[in-house]
């Protein structure tokens, strides 16, 4: 049997024939779904879903929504059976291009979520032909298309439960961390809690750094299957790093706790050559011209996972040089930042660009890709808690970026730590991950914070392996930052007490 469509005003209702009524609690049912108009807006499909709980004891059932906004934002909206009376919106990453939400399986706590797909079609996530000649798509992914998702996801819980969420959060990383701070920025009523982790919210600026990257790796654009940074290299630089600077935070343990302070010599390194220092040194430096530093780079220790480092940083992955001519993910997101959303020409060569002009040729797209804005005054007057998080280990997006950040907003604010706190994670890959204790339940401490009252002020941390938590660390609101007391088992967090990193400003 084919889907039914049942058109009310400008409501286009797509029920899928396994969503009968019958299969759906008495109480919720979807008949409060049909009596909304909401313009621009079509629900392609609503199925209730009855999950195979052998695979998960907890999972739960729910209705699945998805549907369009506008004609090109998609999304989809989960709504449980046995609803906590919450809305959690997930966000992304890279450039989206599917329905994605970070957040998916809060379903399964009893939450409404939704998450959308930015207003674009596009796979790879790392390329950015979409934008080409589409400003719609550029606003749209730049920041209206989690507005507009959040916006109808609320009207669509109200007229299934027949009431408001009781409180609305969103849980971000990478993109959806950038996605979380234009939330607080530029639409601070949408969300009363809201996590941004390993924020993509300097697109410009990062991308910059991306691409003098790259120009030092891969200064020629025909010759993209090797650089001057191989794997041996690459060991031989985190091996140095930790003989330089493992110890001086107070323990020897293979994770650097607070990168920003610990004193490195490159120079002093042996075993690697000039030419590989200088395209080392361009990594940790980022992006300069001749007014001074555009965008920060990578700090020490974001090279503990050569994997990693190799995927994100230098390259090459014979796969991605094959298939899309990019060597690696930062050399992808930074030239087609200016390929496609900077300057809207394909053609464009990296390895000639100067960054002279940099801040008028990029002044147009950092006004609806960039959250850099440090007010936070709409947020802080709907009683919004924030909170920021990084690791230090990120070889994806540089840590210090969102350091700085924070500093802005304490700078203009000396009481944003009521609402706004920032916690740097030393060990943590990009969003998660690493040889540090990276696994915290964000969603609790968000909830805890806005419904309780229970503010951040320290949070345990753990390292699971094979299933089992192997260490915990507690994580302090920056600039604080874990320091082993000098006694009691290394493993546990009960022997690490708060210490202020020397890099605060």
């Amino acid at each position: 049997m084919k889907p039914g469509i049942l058109i009310i005003g400008t409501w286009i209702l797509g029920c899928a024939a396994q969503c009968s009524l019958g299969q759906i609690p008495s109480h919720l049912t979807l008949e409060a779904l049909k009596a909304v108009r909401l313009p621009d807006v079509a629900i392609e499909s609503a199925t209730h879903v009855e999950p195979d709980r052998s695979k998960n004891a907890h999972a739960a059932s729910h209705v699945q929504l998805r549907g369009v906004i506008g004609g090109t934002i998609r999304f989809e909206l989960l709504l449980p059976d046995a609803w906590n009376e919450g809305f959690v919106m997930g966000g992304g990453g890279g450039f989206v291009g599917t329905v994605q939400n970070s957040a998916r399986d809060s379903v399964n706590r009893g939450y409404a979520t939704s998450g959308t797909d930015t207003g674009h079609e596009w796979e790879p996530g790392y390329m950015g032909g979409w934008a080409l000649n589409n400003l719609e798509a550029q606003l749209n992914f730049g920041y209206l298309a989690v507005h507009r998702t959040a916006e109808v996801s609320k009207a669509l819980i109200r007229a299934y439960y027949r009431k408001d969420a009781a409180h609305a959060y969103f849980l971000g990383c990478s993109r959806g961390g950038g996605q979380a701070m234009m939330e607080a920025q530029r639409y601070p009523r949408d969300f009363d809690g809201i996590v941004a982790g390993a924020p993509a919210f300097n697109w410009t600026g990062f991308a910059a750094t991306m691409v003098s990257i790259a120009k030092a790796l891969y200064p020629d654009p025909k010759q993209l299957e090797t650089n001057v940074l191989n794997r041996a290299a690459l060991q031989t630089l985190h091996d140095a790093i930790l003989e330089q600077c493992d110890a001086q935070d107070g323990l020897k343990d293979g994770v650097i706790q607070d990168p920003a302070s610990v004193h490195f010599d490159l120079s002093q390194v042996q075993g690697i050559t000039p030419q590989q220092r200088e395209a080392i040194a361009a990594i940790y430096n980022g992006a300069r011209n001749s007014r001074g530093q555009i965008s920060v780079g990578y700090p020490q220790g974001a090279e503990c996972d050569p994997d990693q480092w190799i995927a994100w940083l230098v390259g090459p992955v014979p796969s991605m040089v094959q298939k899309d001519q990019v060597p690696d993910l930062t050399f992808a997101f930074g030239t087609q930042v200016f390929k496609y959303l900077i300057f809207n020409q394909p053609d464009w060569d990296y390895s000639t660009y100067d960054f002279s002009t940099f801040d008028k040729d990029s002044r147009l797209a950092a006004s609806f890709l960039n959250a850099t804005d440090p007010n936070l005054d709409g947020f802080k007057a709907h009683k919004g808690k924030l909170i920021l998080w990084h690791g230090w280990a990120d070889p994806a997006l540089p840590a210090q970026a969102t350091a700085d950040y924070y500093h802005q907003v304490q700078l203009r604010d000396p009481h944003a730590g009521e609402y706004c706190r920032l916690f740097l994670i030393p060990g943590c890959l990009h969003c998660g991950g690493g040889p540090g204790a990276a696994d915290v339940d964000w969603l609790s401490v968000i909830t805890d914070w806005v419904e309780k009252e229970k503010a951040p002020d320290m949070l345990i941390a753990s390292k699971r392996e094979g299933g089992q938590v192997v260490f915990t660390r507690p994580l302090f609101p920056y600039p604080e930052y874990a320091s082993y007391k000098g006694s009691g088992d290394t493993h546990k967090a009960e022997n690490f007490v708060a210490k202020s990193t020397a890099s605060d400003k």
